[in-house]
């Protein structure tokens, strides 16, 4: 790193020339990336919601792309079962039939239970026949060719609540750069007391997220990439790319003022704070590669984007920022704020407020640690009790249009009306499924399903009428070409293609309700007719499918991140229990931010405040995401702080003096960067999408708690109750393992 260091401040025009050339070539890729993104990718094509799907789509020529129209009378006065309520839903779809991309219409006259039970609302689906990329395009169509009546119209459904999530997460990301970029300059500039010094990892940050997002452009063509991944890069790269750089220009500050030339301090600098910020950010980009171990397409995504702006900021952080610093050099102070400056400036002293803090610490361990801990796992507590659920529409602010639309269709129909149970039957022989026996087998389990005091009702061929017994549907069924009842007759042709056969199961409660899971785990438990073979879908079973299948794969994701972390720590350390006690702190941290999560958004304490309406769930990746970019995140202030003082244990101080020294050195830069980060995260709490309103505050809680309980106070008390344990490692260990940080005596 030495010698890299060297060779970047002899070349430091050629660097700088070569950053902008590539900065320039990105720039024009920047305001494209929305246009590279997807909305979707929470499932998994294996996953039984997924295939229960996938099955009625090629049966029944079902999708996901269904708009819902959602009618009221904003009056009042009309009632959604009077015919001239009727007449006025016909005559606004009129022009909407004859739209090119317009597939089948389906109004409260072809199925009466489209009319709201209140009689105040009905709804219409319209199945597009084009799933492509065209169907963005297909709204502002529909909604054009809509002919004005008196009723009021909300669009809902998947392809407005996508489109709704691109334009919300948009306005959110300007949002929060107009919030994160001033704060992060002012925090800068306050903590180096330099305009210049404030400005240049400002400068890194923001080069790092720029190519970023143009490489996510170019990724985009080759694989799927979630719109979510966009906020991720942005909040880490923000974050990341100043933090780092704050770190190597407080080292390169530092080196300047013990009277360093200006090459010797930009290659020392790249060293030391350099070679922290090369292993801290191989542990950030290590929990963030453990995302591409899931298979849902969105986690992946998140992995990818995260981890490419991590490297990149790491990259920007070593060759950019030292070429800059050795143009610049002592200019690095210009435009310096009096007071601000001097304090900026102060070296370590040994009893400056960081040594004093950490011998208080190191004099009552004990005291400072059972406390600690204690309101760490208490806080953390409530994570027990979490519930999880998948994203939908109450994700979305309530003023876009498809929230509205979910809102009017749960006040009017219940929330188990917006998600039913679908029960796909398919004949084991690849035959119709309509006989008499079959029918009767079919009837019989139906009736065990029904009985459930969690369905509100049953809907297919054998749930005409609760008084019809199995025997009489096989009565009805006996001659599937001549079936005499109508009801009958329209049910299997709304619900029977080939070998496969449609019941819905309605719940009386929502989609991610313990109940309604209830019942699907009930469902599945339960062997189908002797002949089918059964697939239970829907928005609760999905919900399901997803939390098990991420919770299935997270332990490990966890234990690839916690080793190769472990290793990582091990060699920069070359102590076998730093990078032990360095995971158990991590932990605690991260498990005050989960029971937070679920105090705040499934609970709803400062919803009022936050300005949203709590979800009632924790989004079941969530806690998953947060621990790989967290468990990463906090290995930061732990690589930084114990660098420092392993600097000061190889030049002969004892543990608690080098502690004292360490964290002196390192305590004020550390808390700057953690603030430059809880800013940059917290900022993104002002998003109107709570998903990312509840990332930004998670990371934010996380690292406030670790930086400020964990690396001040708990770090230092564990060191002093270890001792010189600190630094064992076995002889047997090979000696690149135990090399440690490198350190310089002058």
């Amino acid at each position: 790193m030495l010698k890299f260091g060297w060779w970047l401040v002899l070349h430091r025009r050629l660097v700088l020339i070569a950053w902008a050339v590539i900065l320039l070539v990105a720039l024009p890729f920047v305001p494209r990336v929305f246009r590279s993104l997807n909305a979707g990718g929470f499932n998994s094509p294996d996953l039984e919601a997924f295939r229960a799907a996938q099955l009625l789509a090629d049966r029944f020529g079902s999708n996901q792309s269904n708009v819902v129209l959602v009618y009221t009378d904003p009056t009042g006065t009309l009632s959604a079962t009077s015919d001239q309520f009727f007449q006025s839903v016909d005559v606004s779809l009129t022009d909407v039939r004859s739209l090119p991309n317009v597939g089948r219409i389906t109004t409260a006259r072809d199925n009466p239970r489209q009319v709201a039970p209140d009689g105040q609302a009905q709804y219409v689906t319209i199945a597009l026949s084009d799933t492509g990329g065209d169907v963005n395009a297909v709204l502002p169509t529909i909604q054009q060719a809509l002919k004005p009546t008196q009723l009021e119209v909300t669009l809902t459904g998947a392809p407005v609540f996508y489109q709704d999530i691109f334009d919300v997460t948009e306005r959110d990301l300007r949002r929060a750069e107009l919030l994160s970029i001033p704060t992060a300059g002012i925090a800068l500039v306050l903590v180096f007391g330099s305009v210049i010094a404030g400005a240049v990892p400002g400068v890194v940050g923001g080069t790092a997220v720029a190519l970023t997002l143009a490489l996510m452009v170019v990724l985009g063509q080759f694989t799927e990439l979630s719109i979510f991944s966009l906020n991720l890069a942005t909040m880490l790269g923000l974050g990341l790319g100043i933090d780092y750089s704050l770190f190597v220009v407080s080292r390169f500050r530092e080196e300047l003022a013990r009277g360093q030339p200006l090459d010797r301090a930009v290659a020392w600098s790249v060293a030391t704070a350099g070679r922290a910020v090369l292993f801290s950010g191989a542990t950030v980009m290590i929990g963030l590669l453990a995302l591409l171990t899931f298979d849902i397409t969105a986690l992946r995504s998140m992995g990818l984007a995260g981890a490419l702006v991590v490297a990149i900021s790491v990259i920007a952080a070593l060759t950019l920022l030292p070429a800059l610093l050795g143009v610049l050099g002592s200019r690095i102070d210009a435009l310096a704020i009096g007071p601000l400056a001097a304090s900026a400036r102060q070296t370590s002293t040994g009893n400056g407020f960081w040594a004093r803090l950490a011998h208080a610490v190191m004099a009552r361990p004990v005291a400072v640690l059972l406390p600690l801990l204690a309101v760490l796992i208490g806080v953390g507590l409530p994570f027990v009790r979490v519930q999880f659920g998948a994203p939908d529409a109450s994700i979305l602010p309530t003023d876009v249009q498809s929230r509205r639309g979910f809102d009017l269709l749960q006040a009017h129909w219940g929330p188990g009306e917006l998600s039913p149970v679908l029960l796909v039957f398919q004949t084991t022989d690849g035959t119709n499924p309509i006989t008499s026996q079959r029918m009767q087998d079919l009837a019989t389990y139906m009736r065990r399903v029904v009985a459930d005091p969690t369905v509100q009702r049953g809907e297919g061929v054998v749930n005409l009428d609760p008084r019809i017994t199995p025997q009489q549907y096989g009565a009805i069924y006996a001659d599937p070409n001549h079936v005499s009842d109508a009801y009958a007759q329209l049910a299997m042709q709304a619900s029977v293609r080939q070998d496969t056969l449609l019941v819905t199961v309605v719940s009386r409660y929502g989609q991610t309700d313990d109940r309604s899971k209830q019942l699907i785990r009930a469902i599945r438990a339960t062997p189908p007719p002797s002949e089918f073979r059964l697939l239970v879908g829907g928005g609760t079973a999905g919900v399901i499918d997803y939390a098990d299948r991420l919770y299935q794969q997270f332990p490990r994701a966890a234990v690839l991140i916690v080793l190769a972390i472990y290793l990582v720590l091990l060699r920069t350390f070359g102590s076998v229990v730093l990078p032990l006690k360095a995971v158990v702190m991590n932990a605690l941290s991260i498990l005050a931010s989960y029971g937070a999560l679920v105090v705040i958004f499934q609970d709803g304490a400062l919803s009022g405040l936050l300005h949203f309406q709590p979800l009632g769930y924790v989004e079941a990746s969530l806690p998953i995401v947060m621990f790989c970019v967290l468990f990463g995140l906090s290995m930061d202030y732990e690589v930084f702080l114990l660098s420092r003082v392993q600097e000061a244990h190889l030049d002969g101080y004892d543990n608690t003096t080098a502690v004292a020294r360490g964290l002196e050195r390192s305590g004020r830069i550390i808390t700057s960067a953690a603030a430059i980060v809880v800013l940059v995260s917290f900022s993104f709490v002002a998003a109107d999408i709570v998903l990312i309103k509840a990332l930004g505050l998670g990371t934010a809680i996380a690292v406030f708690l670790d930086a400020s309980l964990v690396r001040a106070l708990l770090v230092p008390a564990t060191m002093r109750l270890l001792g010189e344990w600190n630094w064992w490692a076995p002889a047997w260990l090979p000696r690149w393992l135990r090399s440690g940080m490198p350190h310089d005596s002058a």
